[in-house]
Parts: structure tokens; sequence; C-alpha cells
């Protein structure tokens, strides 16, 4: 549709349904009433009244880390869509993703593009409406401090979306509501042109760097935002950019590693439910184990009462069995007789594999899940100094992580063979935890890769096809519909 026409079609809506009909933007992102329990019916230009009412606006932002996103999604997209696990499940959607076969169509694709844009619209409330909160009760500090953290979500959507379709519609303001007069300002805020990689991540970038003074330090509940948090998504934003900055890399996790991190002593502690919100973590996410706040993820990825999702590879436990890495094998994989239950083509049913980072199956679970740890961190940090010249260096950080799991020092020498090192103890160290997909795209070894994978033994490979198109998802169809700016990427 063409603009002219529309802003007509639109105005005798507004004049039928009143003047002032607040409306849904077509990424899904909400009227600021919607979902955060503020309703603000004055004619001022506030929409918190209260101390109370931004802080429960920030919450219900951070709520959203217990969507179905982040709770199954974000571990299929790393996970299922590399080469770690098979989809599972009877799911055609995940199939697709776990085939590199998605189109525009896929399920998946759609409700992904909707939780990611539906949060952001979260967020932008949050960021563009607290700094005008009268309430004496809440201080400038913590005015800067909410917007700070909810900057930082903000920035993990976008990176999470950047990754994952390429080029995305930045949205930055909520929209409040829609009438003839402002209609030719609100439009484009319904209707976004999609906007270069390189633009999304400057405004990652813009957001991570306004809100690393304001945060705290630490935190005792690790999913509130910390320093730690800015700075490791801000390294692995340098890690993932166009041309990678390794200086930056480096800078911002030894700023991670100067923080109050240690590995814990002990690999299988981080899945075991006693040692939550540990030295180790940085940012993780946690759940009570109550109606309100249970993580129903756990019970995607283990149980016997119906196929699960991610099933380990073959080639995953290839790489373990090959490494004789036992230690985090058994941490990440439990093996089951499910003789009588299901079938599937890669697995015999007597001995049959399941995701075992995520153990704890009681429902509602109060399993926490672990986005970011000093382990991911030191291994990124390992990239970074090898990609600057310093082999040796790398090497130490490497055999810090090996030496916990009680694996010899790594033989890697040179650079070339510092970066096999380190792709492969990453994909070792980090199983499940949603990041082997991303840390493929980014290193340029995704095709390669996936298309070397084999299923039972050397030289049977899995006959992927993956292509440089194949890295990025399509946009939803759903959305294209809608709006008349979005194209699509190539190849769908």
């Amino acid at each position: 549709m063409k603009y002219t026409p529309f802003i007509l079609f639109l105005t005798l809506l507004i004049t039928l349904f009143v003047s002032c009909k607040k409306i849904d933007n077509f990424l899904d992102l909400k009227p600021v009433s919607n979902g955060i329990g503020v309703e603000n019916k004055a004619t001022d230009s506030i929409l918190f009244k209260s101390a109370s009412e931004a802080e429960a606006a920030l919450s219900a932002t951070y709520a959203d880390f217990r969507n179905e996103y982040f709770e199954l999604d974000y571990f299929v997209n790393g996970d299922a869509q590399s080469d770690d696990a098979y989809a599972g499940a009877d799911n055609p959607a995940n199939f697709q993703i776990d085939d590199y076969e998605i189109d525009a169509l896929n399920t998946n694709v759609s409700r992904d593009w909707g939780y990611l844009y539906s949060t952001i619209g979260r967020a932008n409330t949050v960021i563009n409406n607290v700094n005008k909160v009268i309430d004496p009760e809440l201080t400038a500090d913590r005015k800067k401090e909410i917007i700070s953290e909810a900057s930082f979500i903000r920035a993990f959507l976008y990176f999470q979306l950047v990754r994952l379709w390429g080029d995305v519609p930045l949205q930055l303001y909520e929209v409040k509501e829609v009438n003839a007069s402002n209609l030719p300002e609100v439009y484009p805020l319904l209707f976004p042109a999609r906007q270069p990689m390189t633009a999304v991540y400057q405004q990652i970038i813009a957001d991570l760097e306004a809100a690393l003074p304001n945060v705290k330090a630490t935190a005792v509940n690790k999913t509130i935002v910390t320093k730690g948090a800015v700075n490791t998504l801000l390294a692995y934003v340098y890690a993932t950019i166009e041309p990678h900055d390794w200086t930056k890399v480096l800078k911002y996790c030894n700023d991670v590693t100067s923080g109050p991190y240690s590995l814990l002593p002990d690999y299988d502690q981080l899945w075991d439910n006693s040692h939550e919100n540990s030295a180790e973590s940085i940012f993780e996410i946690n759940y009570d184990g109550t109606s309100s706040s249970g993580n129903w993820g756990t019970n995607m990825f283990q149980g016997m009462d119906w196929k699960k999702f991610n099933i380990p590879s073959n080639d995953l436990v290839q790489a373990f069995d090959d490494e004789g890495d036992v230690i985090r094998k058994n941490s990440s994989i439990k093996w089951v007789d499910v003789t009588g239950h299901w079938s599937d083509i890669h697995w015999p049913q007597d001995h049959y594999p399941f995701l075992n980072k995520y153990r704890a199956l009681d429902q509602p679970s109060p399993q926490n899940y672990i986005f970011y740890r000093l382990a991911d961190i030191l291994l990124l940090k390992a990239e970074a100094l090898n990609e600057t010249g310093d082999v040796s260096g790398a090497a130490q950080l490497v055999n810090q992580v090996r030496s916990r799991v009680s694996l010899p020092n790594t033989t890697a020498s040179n650079q070339d063979a510092m970066r096999l090192a380190i792709e492969k103890e990453r994909r070792l160290e980090l199983a499940f935890e949603g990041h082997r997909w991303f840390d493929l795209k980014r290193t340029g070894r995704a095709v390669a890769v996936i298309n070397a994978v084999t299923n039972f033994g050397p030289g049977v490979t899995m006959s992927y096809n993956l292509n440089e198109n194949r890295l990025l998802w399509p946009v939803p169809q759903s959305e294209l519909d809608k709006n008349s700016k979005l194209t699509q990427n190539p190849g769908y």
C-alpha cells in the first residue's frame, strides 16, 4: 500500500472509532498501557505517576526473560540449528531449523520476531518515560539505574535479532496513541523499514555504553543487570561485528575477568541446582519454582512422557569421546533406555541421549538458566589474544578451562591450530547453552562445519546443504504482508 491512500484509510478508521483509539503496531510493540500494569488516562505526558509504577514496568521487562523465546527457542536456535543437537520431538518448524530449510511461514520464526519486538516495546516504555516521574521516592540515581538496566535488555534483544535476521527495524520509541494529527509522526513507528546491521550494532553499542556507568557492580540475584553483564555483551558484540574488533573484545573481557568472578571448582555444580547465582555466573535468569515463576522449559529437554527437543547429536558425542572429556560429557548428556516409548533415526532406543544440563524436571521447575558465565568469557578472551598474536596467552586460558575437567593442556602451538582448539573448547564447555550456532557464524565457519557433519561415524555425512543465504532467517511472511516497507532476505 502506498503512503497517501493508507493515511486516508487510517484517518477513516480513527474517525469511526474515536480519534484517540489506541492500536498495536505491526511489530507487535504494544501501546504503553499494555502489559506493564499502568494505564495513564490523564491529559499530561507522564506515564508513570509513582516510583512503584516505574519499578513495575522494569520488572515486567525483566519478566519477559521467562517467556517462550528464552525458555525454549533460544536453545533451539543456538543448539538444534548447530551440529550439537537434532531437533527431536515432532514440530515441523523445528525440523526446518534443524535441516536449514526454513521458509518465511515457519511458526518459530514469526513468534520469535514477535517475542523479541514485544519486549523491546516494554524496554522502550521504560527508557522513554522513567525520567519524567516526579515522585521523590524515585531518586535521580535510581532513574539512571532503571533506564540503564532497560537499555541493556534492549541491546540484548537487538543482539538476538541482528544475528538471526541481519538488517532489522530499529524501534526505539513506544507507540502511545494514533490520531489524525500525529499520524505522520507515528506512521514510521508503525511501519518501519529494516536498518543495516551496522546501524543496529551501533545502537546496541550506544545502549550498552550508556548503561555501563549506571548499573550495579554486583548483584546477589544474577538476573539483575550488572557491569559484568554489560561488559560481556560488549565483548560479544565486538567479536561478532564485521570487521571484528579484537582489541575491544580483549578490553571488555579484561573488565569482566577483573571483576568478582571465579570458576566453580566442579563443572557439574553449574547444573546441580545447589549453586545458583554462583561466582562463575555473570547473567542468569532466576526461577522460584512457583506457578508465577516456574521454568517449564526444562521439561522440553528431558523426560519420558513424550519425545523431547534438542537431542544430543552423534557428532557432539563423538567430539566428547575423541577428547576423552568424560566430566563435561556426563554433565551435558544423560543416557536412557526409551524402548517402547518412541524411535529415532539417529539413536537406538536402548541407548538414547537427553540434554542433561537442565535437569530439575519438577513442574513448575526452579532451574535457573545461565546465559553468560566466566568460562565463556575466558575462552572469548583467549580468542581475542590469539587473534592479536598472543598464542601463548590464549593457551593459558584454554588450559585453565581444561584443567577444571581434568584434561591435559592444549597442544595447539600456532595461531591457526589455536583457532581450532578454542572452537573445540567452546563447543565442549558450552554445549546446550545456546552459543554454538552463533560461534560458527561469527567465525565464518558455519557452512564448512555444518556441511561436513557426520551422523554415525567418520565419512557418513548428514547431507546438509547449508549456504550463505541460510545463515540468516527469512523475515516472517506475516510481517511482510503487514508492512510494505519490509524486504525479504536473499534466498527466500
